[in-house]
């Protein structure tokens, strides 16, 4: 698959948590290395609230309507993780200098939804905008789905129909030709909404499900265990839209499962990857978990990479055989074990030795790769360090006084390899308002991430 290669991507930048009130804003980073501007902020809206935590993002229309020449890609929507606002955004006007379009207040998403905590936005072919979330109005687990109509912006209600609701909610991927969207559990957001407790472990505080629904009448119809405290976070079918496949990354479990589409016609999963945890002193646990918190797969359904957040990996694996992907390429950029940090590592199943802390231009990077973006044609794969405001406020307390930063790695997408890009850094400690955090990342046209063909 070609499209033009990115010039401009937009970044969500989070201030809540930081110690400093200031809005939460939307970055337009310069990734074209022929511009003057290359790996600088060239724009930053912020919002008119303090404290939303922006978090995800979402097109207003995407490949699901493609050929309807009246739809426009101009529109990005903005759920907040905590305030449960939704902001809509104009890239249409002026690409480079976004302005807000909309505001929808959290009353809204109360009332006519009783649901809270909006996480991923995914448009519909219907001519209408689809986002999940963590839970109700007060803060306890309720996986549901908010619909907006994608040209007023307005609140239609739920999506989903029926009495039964899977307890929790966090993202989700549908895939119309099988029938069937699934959704995934991250955890209560009333107890992760203010850190990372071991406590809340064990108690069903967090998700352990994968949640298939009816695409044609929008009922929960089964749940997939992938163990207690697993938390599945991102989930992403093959692009292919013929295929009954994909993946999901489990965040406390450090595991890869494929879920799959079973002759009977219902659905399974099985572990395909599991990242061993490492044994440590001077960490919050005497074994630390990779945390995966971010996967995708390129458009070509070739390569499946994820983010160790806390082992501070990004790996690349060969998903030509789905179910027995294999580890082509990996890098180390930052993260909890480097030497000569607080943490001494006593036991690893797989190196010989603590990574060295990663530095470039200069900068001692702070905090482990996150979230992933890859380009259109596969060759640049870029991440942030953030993963949310509460937790990196306590698992990387430097990430938050010096602010997140912006990368790319080169990928070899012949026989599988990453390196660094050594001339691309954004760092996001140098924002005129004070260090910030940064998140997610979206191109203008459209991504790995933000598209379904249907």
């Amino acid at each position: 698959l070609t499209g033009p290669r990115e010039e401009i991507v937009y970044v969500p930048c989070i201030y809540r948590n930081t110690g400093r009130k200031k809005p939460d804003f939307l970055a337009t980073v310069d990734v074209n290395p022929k511009s003057l501007y290359y790996s600088q902020v060239i724009h930053r809206l912020p919002m008119p609230n303090v404290g939303d935590e922006l978090h995800h993002s979402g097109w207003n229309v995407c490949s699901s309507c493609f050929g309807d020449t009246t739809k426009m890609r101009n529109r990005l929507i903005l759920p907040s993780l905590i305030s449960s606002r939704i902001y809509v955004v104009d890239t249409g006007t002026n690409p480079r200098a976004p302005r807000l379009y909309k505001v929808i207040n959290p009353e809204d998403v109360f009332w006519k939804c009783d649901l809270g905590y909006p996480h991923t936005s995914h448009c519909l072919g219907s001519g209408e905008i689809m986002i999940s979330t963590l839970g109700d109005p007060a803060g306890y687990g309720k996986g549901g789905f908010i619909l907006l109509d994608a040209e007023t912006f307005e609140i239609k209600g739920n999506w989903e129909k029926g009495d039964k609701t899977p307890p929790m909610g966090y993202d989700f991927w549908y895939q119309p030709r099988h029938n069937v969207l699934i959704s995934t559990e991250w955890g209560v957001p009333k107890c992760l909404g203010y850190g990372f407790d071991p406590n809340d472990l064990k108690k069903g505080r967090y998700g352990r499900r994968l949640n298939v629904w009816d695409w044609t009448t929008h009922t929960y119809i089964q749940a997939i265990d992938v163990g207690e405290d697993a938390a599945p976070l991102e989930i992403r079918f093959l692009h292919n839209p013929d295929a009954a496949e994909g993946y999901v990354g489990c965040t406390i479990s450090s595991a890869i499962h494929h879920f799959y589409k079973t002759e009977q016609g219902d659905w399974a999963a099985e572990k395909v990857i599991q990242v061993p945890s490492k044994k440590v002193e001077g960490w919050l646990l005497p074994e630390m978990p990779g945390f995966i918190t971010d996967i995708l797969i390129s458009m070509d359904d070739r390569f499946l990479y994820f983010s160790n957040w806390l082992h501070g990996d990004i790996r690349q694996y060969d998903i030509s055989n789905t179910r027995k992907p294999q580890l082509v390429g990996q890098v180390f950029v930052g993260g909890s074990i480097c030497k000569g940090g607080p943490v001494t590592v006593h036991g690893d199943e797989e190196l010989q030795s603590q990574p060295e802390p990663f530095v470039i231009k200069g900068k001692k990077v702070p905090g482990g790769p996150q979230m992933i973006q890859l380009s259109l044609d596969g060759k640049r794969l870029y991440f942030t360090t953030s993963l949310y405001s509460a937790w990196d406020k306590e698992f990387y307390p430097d990430l938050v006084r010096e602010g997140s930063v912006m990368l790319q790695l080169d990928v070899d997408t012949e026989r599988g390899g990453l390196a660094v890009n050594e001339n691309f850094l954004v760092d996001f400690g140098k924002e005129p308002e004070g260090p910030c955090l940064a998140h997610e990342i979206r191109y203008p046209g459209g991504d790995c991430t933000s598209d379904i063909w249907v």
